[in-house]
């Protein structure tokens, strides 16, 4: 009984300490905290998100364009998260592109620069986020703080299904091996069940197909996601940090780009 109420608290701390530079305490470095951290994951995101969304607010607010909203939008994350996503990304595509045997691939990607693969990657992914959040700013800044909340949360519900019972670690070490397989795939599709719903109920607020849209938009991050959480499984052998980081940021820019997509 005391493990489950604590189990909160633990994956909490975890979540926030692992996943973001806020100024919260890991009390415990174990599988049962990862686990727990990592079905919690979504909570950090959305607290990234929203402070991406008040970044981007506040500029509209004192008479700053979309384009500029947009770009603080899109950096927020990246600083609360110390680049580390971004890096993951590009290791990741330095990785994949290096058409090395994976034991090769995985000592690519633990070097400490970046390969024109990993350069090319980040350039688009960044644009095609700041393109997203620029047009959807522009129709309002609900629709643009709305959107960069969302990102953050099927960023982080990426990282609890890729963390998913089934998904092996390739490394031994790290902390890609500590999250490897530790949440039951009913909890995973539970939490991403969760975060669906809530997203949905946001977008009745909008009226019309907002609901449908929001769905849609973590569906559409998820599933982006997924296939290259497979790509890199197969390439790699398992899942490592650089993996998590690249499947985050996969989510989040399918997420805006479906959420940029025709009109709601």
């Amino acid at each position: 009984m005391s493990s489950l109420n604590t189990d909160g608290p633990v994956g909490i701390r975890f979540a926030f300490g692992t996943l973001t530079v806020l100024p919260v305490r890991v009390t415990r470095w174990d599988r049962d905290a990862a686990r727990a951290g990592m079905r919690w994951a979504p909570l950090a995101g959305l607290v990234v998100g929203l402070c991406a969304a008040a970044a981007g607010g506040l500029l509209l607010l004192v008479g700053a364009g979309p384009l500029l909203a947009a770009v603080a939008s899109a950096a927020v994350p990246a600083i609360l998260t110390r680049g580390l996503h971004l890096d993951g990304l590009a290791d990741i595509a330095d990785g994949l592109g290096s058409g090395r045997p994976a034991e090769d691939a995985l000592r690519i990607m633990k070097q400490s620069d970046i390969g024109p693969f990993g350069v090319v990657t980040l350039l688009f992914v960044l644009l095609a986020q700041v393109a997203a959040l620029c047009e959807l700013y522009g129709r309002g800044w609900a629709y643009g703080a709305t959107a960069a909340a969302t990102a953050g949360v099927v960023a982080r519900l990426a990282l609890t299904l890729a963390s998913r019972t089934g998904v092996p670690a390739a490394r031994p070490e790290g902390l890609g091996a500590m999250v490897a397989a530790t949440v039951p795939v009913r909890q995973a599709l539970g939490v991403a069940l969760l975060v669906t719903a809530g997203c949905a109920a946001w977008g009745t607020l909008f009226g019309g197909y907002g609901a449908l849209r929001l769905a849609l938009c973590v569906l559409a991050g998820a599933a982006a996601a997924e296939l290259l959480l497979r790509r890199c499984v197969r390439r790699f052998g398992g899942v490592t940090g650089d993996v998590f980081g690249g499947v985050a940021e996969t989510a989040a820019t399918a997420a805006l780009a479906a959420l940029a997509a025709g009109s709601w």
